[in-house]
């Protein structure tokens, strides 16, 4: 069975608290929610991570690989415009990494237009809400180890 890492940053926690105007009201409960159960339609499993620091995300990313995880679906919240050393943990391991984030990122604010992370990532999805999470996973169940 294909085993994927569902990785949240920064107050991703928060979702359905916070900024209720740009994130909504659905909770971070409801997203994980939710994923558990495409994963275990779809035959997969999906362990779950979230953390407010930078050292325990990249821990987690690290830990994926030493796992044999087939797949990481991560939001570094954030982390993403500002941290190399993410970009470095996912350039590391051979996981095939896409980058989602709830908020249309290149709508927002100038600081959150450039991710430092999506390059070392197999793609980046925005602007989609908690659908874009379902959408991750379903490329990363789809495309396999393929590099395209």
């Amino acid at each position: 069975m294909k085993q994927y890492l569902l990785l949240n940053g920064p107050n991703i926690n928060m979702t359905g608290l916070r900024e209720t105007g740009v994130y909504g009201k659905k909770t971070y409960e409801d997203l994980v929610s939710g994923m558990l159960d495409d994963a275990a339609r779809s035959g997969c499993s999906l362990r779950v991570v979230q953390s407010n620091s930078e050292g325990a995300l990249i821990d987690a990313i690290q830990q994926a690989y030493f796992d044999g995880l087939d797949g990481i679906i991560f939001n570094p919240g954030g982390y993403t415009h500002t941290s190399v050393a993410l970009h470095d943990a996912i350039a590391s391991v051979p996981i095939p990494t896409i980058e989602v984030h709830m908020s249309n990122i290149h709508a927002r604010e100038e600081v959150r237009h450039h991710s430092m992370t999506a390059s070392a990532c197999r793609g980046q999805i925005v602007g989609l809400g908690f659908l874009g999470y379902h959408l991750a996973l379903q490329a990363l169940i789809q495309t396999g180890d393929d590099k395209a």
